[in-house]
């Protein structure tokens, strides 16, 4: 005949092994969750990392001093991705800010966060075709380290959308973003609320863009 204290102790058991099983369960659908996470991802990341050739890219490099942009080749090793090659892009074109013979000096250490893609309609373009609108994620750390003026920071604006039209020229319209979020000016003048066209860079152009290297 079975005790009282046998019952208790299969009882006590019998809840330990569900728990248990229940646990480990639950330990194989978070280490599935993981490689399907992470089978989803290796594409993405692996076109990330994958890198070409060195090749040339133009970068518009902001005066100062005369409110000009000045065309600067550099031989930059690029990203499959599309987004990533826009991305790495400006990101030079940042480092050139922070250069310390910069024309156009701003102490950051990363300005872009993501640049997307997206298609414009048939006609809503300067060219009357469809193009491609870029939006450019800044990261506020760049925002904060921008001079202020109607001047600075239009600079920046401007020679962030001549490099990428340069480089990428489906892009014909160009918004941007601080940290993914809409925000009203750069740093208190330039303004963010409007989508901005590629071919307006040349407005601040004073004669012919000069040729460098980097």
């Amino acid at each position: 005949m079975i005790s009282q204290f046998q019952k208790y102790l299969f009882f006590i058991m019998l809840v330990a092994c569900v728990t248990m099983a229940a646990f480990l369960i639950r330990l194989r659908n978070r280490a599935q969750d993981r490689l399907q996470a992470q089978a989803m991802s290796a594409p993405s990341e692996m076109a990330e990392t994958a890198r070409s050739a060195p090749q040339t890219v133009t970068l518009y490099v902001p005066n100062d001093l005369d409110d000009s942009l000045t065309a600067v080749e550099k031989s930059i090793s690029l990203p499959a991705d599309r987004n990533a090659q826009a991305r790495v892009i400006l990101e030079n074109l940042v480092e050139a800010y922070r250069a310390p013979e910069s024309t156009h000096p701003m102490n950051v250490a990363s300005g872009i966060v993501d640049v997307y893609f997206l298609a414009v309609p048939q006609g809503k373009d300067e060219t009357g075709g469809g193009g491609q609108m870029a939006v450019i994620d800044l990261s506020g750390a760049l925002a904060q380290a921008q001079p202020s003026g109607i001047e600075p920071e239009t600079l920046t604006l401007l020679s962030m959308m001549a490099t990428l039209h340069a480089n990428l020229p489906a892009v014909t319209q160009v918004h941007f973003l601080v940290d993914g979020q809409p925000r009203e000016t750069l740093a208190g003048h330039a303004d963010l609320t409007r989508t901005y066209l590629a071919a307006e860079q040349t407005s601040v152009q004073r004669g012919a863009p000069g040729a460098g290297g980097l």
